[in-house]
């Protein structure tokens, strides 16, 4: 395919205004690649990181996004169908190569989940990174096991809200911390028995509502409150350390002895397509559209929105997961 395409570029770090939409040649793929007319891709907050210049890896200029959903119209290798839905994720997108925030991507095959489904591309753009990184905190950070307790550290988050949707699926005792009351509809809709309201310390409310604490906790917030987050895990437990929503991402002084409690283990998850399965994410696409499961779409924004899209995700202004239409 030959021609130009609407795209965001960034030619080098800063804030919202760093991204400019311009018109640029339709990438041609390579074999083993598969061209994706992009119809939704959903923000996420390892962009903001790769924007602003605090990314540790990626080059300038570049087309960010790190997932896309759309269509196949190219695919070299024959590995996908012209015509397949399909969903693209990390790997390097949108950092290594050219990513998602754009008319069409072109992606390595491997990273490229097919799927079929009646719901609308506001919905699905939202689904890929989210599903992937919820899915694999309970199944690789966790070793979740159906029916446990499970206390989410940053509910409201895109993040927290699969998490407690994933939860109520496999019948799990779901526990949610936000810092705002008016979020307890929002989080209890997602699938959260428990609201806790997040003053910095929740360890305490959990034991309450969960004697001996929680078997697995997923922390969303960061380092800042991770030593809390430990303490309200017993016993042979986990907590997976799976996003930083307060930009705290490191810890200074770090002395395991004082920092982990007794036979609490720490985990970690990021992830990559491979990760998300086409069966896991068709099975919860159909949950969906079967009504046992719910996307928690926070806003949908227009191409020409990218900045405002920014800013509000930087402002944490949406509960849920915001959403870029191409057209």
């Amino acid at each position: 395919m030959t021609g130009t395409m609407r795209a965001v570029v960034i030619d080098q770090p800063g804030g919202p205004e760093a991204l400019q939409i311009r018109n640029v040649p339709i990438p041609t793929p390579q074999t083993g690649w598969v061209l994706i007319r992009v119809e939704a891709f959903g923000l996420n907050r390892s962009e903001l990181h790769f924007r602003s210049g605090v990314a540790s890896t990626g080059s300038f200029p570049r087309i960010p996004g790190i997932e896309a959903v759309g269509v196949v119209v190219d695919a070299p290798g024959d590995e996908f169908p012209i015509g397949t839905s399909v969903a693209a994720m990390m790997g390097g997108m949108g950092r290594a190569f050219d990513g998602g925030y754009a008319e069409y991507v072109s992606v390595p095959a491997r990273i490229v989940v097919p799927f079929s489904s009646s719901l609308g591309w506001d919905v699905l753009g939202a689904v890929p990174e989210m599903l992937q990184t919820a899915a694999g905190s309970l199944r690789v950070g966790l070793e979740a096991v159906d029916g446990q307790s499970l206390l989410i550290r940053g509910g409201t988050s895109s993040v927290g809200l699969a998490l407690a949707t994933l939860g109520a699926l496999r019948g799990m005792t779901v526990l949610a911390t936000t810092r705002n009351p008016a979020s307890r509809n929002l989080l209890e809709a997602a699938g959260v028995d428990h609201v806790i309201i997040d003053d910095g310390s929740v360890a305490a409310r959990v034991r309450e509502i969960v004697p001996g604490g929680v078997d697995g906790a997923v922390e969303l917030v960061g380092v800042n409150v991770m030593r809390d987050t430990l303490r309200a895990v017993r016993t042979g437990g986990t907590v997976c350390f799976t996003g930083m929503l307060s930009d705290q991402w490191t810890i200074s002084e770090f002395y395991p002895m004082d920092w982990l409690p007794n036979g609490v283990r720490l985990t970690a998850y990021s992830g990559e397509a491979a990760d998300l399965s086409a069966a896991e994410l068709q099975g919860f696409l159909d949950a969906v559209v079967a009504g046992r499961a719910r996307v928690p779409v926070g806003r949908v924004y227009r191409l020409d929105e990218i900045v405002q899209a920014h800013r509000d995700m930087e402002g944490g202004v949406a509960g849920g997961k915001l959403v870029v239409l191409t057209r």
